[in-house]
């Protein structure tokens, strides 16, 4: 016998509690408490006594196996390929590629097992259109199904390497009473994948679709179910694509894959500093180099300035931290004596990329100072460094994966921190500076 019982479940956060109330005292969140039926065993729990604990002496330690995807860029995300038995979760705005993708990947992976995709949107037919314009080998699985124990029993059945779920919004699972998407109905799927990764040892896909405010629809707790969690971002209405690492068991967190979307899928983006820099060399815009993992990138930064009309002047960032802007500024006026108090500030990455490294903030007030004094950078320079409070040129990490990523470009005259200690880099000119009054003296 089973005894009924309902609770409330935030559809934010996946706070519990035993009544509704109006605003959920985890997440703050206004109305998101749904009703739920549970189903709890009467006569309480029973505990496993199968386990048994080792000491960690007595565990054999081995590298995971990974296998390629085929897609340079997402196996580059990924920590070097897929790891059997992980389970990897992709969210993004619609249209933004993520079934292209995951597509692709499937395609690929074809040739070293069977891989099953499971779509709960889409027909058998449209799963075929999109694959014959991926270009995807016939052999893929391909299932049209939402119920968890049919998907369970079929993968059970054809023991693939890889599952995609597309996506976990549409699974349910039948012993649960509540609607698909719900709360209670992803946490549950999304245990059932991970059951069926760490069983059979294959590798599970799940797409996620996102909310209004850019995160993965659901509980929180679901990602920390999963092993890998991947966000695909980019304005749905330019080509460009990057997929970043927020979560990664397996491999790190700083690493980003960039691609293009054409005709014929996702084209990976291998060479991603040209699309970055615009060219020009107008007043207002710098050059530096960030460092995505082990990856450097050089991405130009550009600044507006104009005369306000308001008693507080408007500073806005696109493609970075705004807090950072205005810290920024405040050491430019206080230290540097450059006075942009009665001035509106708009700075802005070029190509869509978020800039969250420290080594660019140099190029930010150069930019500034290049925008209000009205003065051109000289050509093919470039600058890097992180700007204390004081006003000092501090240096960076990996500068000098950034400075051979310069000569390869082309540029030739490179402004660096004094305490780098750098001696010098054939082909580039390194001038060492200690302060921002001495960068703006020495270029503006």
């Amino acid at each position: 016998m089973a005894k009924d019982r309902t609770k409330f479940v935030c559809g934010e956060c996946g706070y519990e509690c035993g009544k509704w109330m109006g605003r959920c005292p985890s997440c703050g969140s206004w109305n998101t408490l749904v009703e739920t039926a549970v189903l709890e065993p009467v006569g309480g729990r029973t505990l496993s006594t199968g386990s048994h604990a080792v000491t960690l002496a007595s565990v054999e330690e081995r590298d995971a196996d990974r296998i390629s995807t085929g897609i340079a860029e997402l196996d580059r995300v990924l920590g070097g390929g897929i790891v059997a038995g992980s389970t990897v979760l992709i969210g993004g705005d619609p249209g933004i590629g993520k079934s292209t993708l995951l597509m692709q990947a499937a395609g690929n992976l074809v040739s070293s097992g069977p891989v099953l995709y499971v779509s709960g949107e889409e027909s058998k037919p449209q799963l075929k259109l999109r694959a014959s314009r991926c270009g995807v080998d016939g052999n893929l699985l391909v299932m049209t199904e939402t119920g968890m124990a049919a998907i369970e029993a079929e993968a059970e059945r054809i023991k693939p390497i890889a599952l995609i779920i597309d996506s976990i919004q549409t699974m349910v699972n039948a012993e649960v009473t509540s609607a698909a998407g719900s709360v209670t109905q992803i946490r549950e799927a999304t245990a059932v994948l991970a059951r069926i990764a760490k069983v059979q040892g294959c590798a599970v896909f799940i797409v996620g679709h996102v909310t209004k405010d850019g995160s993965i629809a659901g509980p929180r707790i679901l990602e920390h179910m999963v092993d890998t969690v991947l966000y695909f971002e980019g304005d749905r209405h330019d080509s460009f694509r990057i997929l970043r690492s927020i979560k990664n068991r397996f491999g790190s967190t700083n690493e980003i894959g960039i691609f293009e979307m054409c005709g014929d899928g996702m084209a990976e983006v291998s060479d991603p500093s040209h699309l970055f820099v615009s060219g020009s060399s107008s007043t207002g815009c710098c050059v530096t180099c960030i460092m995505e993992g082990n990856r450097p990138i050089i991405v130009e930064i550009q600044s507006l300035l104009t005369s306000t009309i308001f008693s507080n002047p408007r500073r806005m960032a696109a493609g970075m931290d705004n807090n950072r802007l205005m810290l920024l500024l405040a050491v430019l006026e206080r230290r540097a004596g450059v006075r942009i108090s009665d001035k509106d500030v708009y700075t802005n990455a070029v190509g869509g990329i978020r800039v969250d490294d420290r080594g660019a903030d140099l190029a930010i007030l150069l930019a500034v100072v290049g925008s209000a004094l009205d003065r051109r950078l000289p050509e093919r320079t470039a600058v890097i460094g992180e700007v204390s409070l004081t006003g000092e040129i501090r240096s960076v990490s990996r500068l000098s994966a950034r400075m051979g990523e310069f000569v390869r470009r082309g540029y030739t005259r490179i402004i660096v921190p004094h305490s780098a200690g750098l001696n010098g880099v054939k082909g580039v000119e390194a001038i060492p500076i200690r302060s921002i009054k001495e960068a703006i003296k020495e270029l503006i």
